[in-house]
């Protein structure tokens, strides 16, 4: 009987980062829907997973590029972690990016504006997902959580997409208001080769909600850059 071909493994790997308080638990869901050729993995920092002390944003981004390991890969970050992977986007490594519900648009910088658009998208969220948000936020810590926040908030994650090379692709939820239609659409056309797409129905929180639907996305990003 002849042997069973392995599957093949991309020569492409997929690099992901969590959202603010957020850890390697907010991409579990779509870890277990990837197909088994793509070697995926979650990178901790300080503020999304890690109870360290946090950088400034290009520190960040240096601590990310010493532990993304090798290349080639296509870098996927969350909400906040977004602003971390667009500044590490000039990574000779990195040949691609997706940007899940990007942060920070400009007019959230007032704690005012803050606190209304995170309600109105947390009233749009499952609620069965608290527990493992609150988790994740106790095992990271307000402090380091705020500390995120103050590092990368001021940082404009648009200005810095017109100098990224790598295909750009930006996701949001239609009822997320943390990352609304048009700044999502002001993302997506400041980077030179990017695209936008839309999750119908669904709010911020897409890697725990619609795993499958990242999932296919993130792997149709890995297989679109590779050689």
């Amino acid at each position: 009987m002849p042997p069973v071909p392995s599957r093949r493994r991309a020569p492409y790997r997929l690099v992901l980062l969590a959202g603010l308080g957020l850890d390697a638990r907010s991409w579990q869901r779509v870890l277990a829907r990837l197909p088994a050729d793509i070697d995926a993995s979650v990178v901790p920092l300080p503020g999304a997973g890690l109870r360290a002390p946090v950088p400034r944003l290009e520190g960040l981004a240096a601590l990310l590029c010493d532990r993304m390991g090798e290349g080639p890969l296509v870098l996927a970050g969350h909400s906040q972690g977004c602003q971390v992977a667009a500044a590490a986007a000039g990574d000779p490594r990195v040949r691609g990016l997706v940007l899940l519900g990007p942060s920070t648009d400009p007019r959230l910088r007032s704690p005012a504006g803050l606190v209304a658009r995170w309600l109105r998208t947390a009233l749009a969220e499952p609620w069965w997902q608290v527990p493992l948000i609150l988790a994740q936020w106790a095992r990271t810590g307000p402090r380091r959580m705020v500390a995120l926040w103050r590092a990368s908030a001021p940082d404009r994650i648009d200005r810095r997409l017109r100098a990224v090379a790598v295909p750009v692709v930006v996701v949001r939820g239609s009822r997320d208001r943390l990352c609304d239609a048009d700044w999502a659409a002001v993302l997506a056309t400041a980077a030179p080769d990017g695209r936008l797409v839309e999750l119908p129905g669904a709010a911020h929180m897409t890697p725990q909600t619609r795993p499958a639907e990242v999932a296919r996305l993130l792997r149709d990003a890995v297989h679109e850059v590779e050689p």
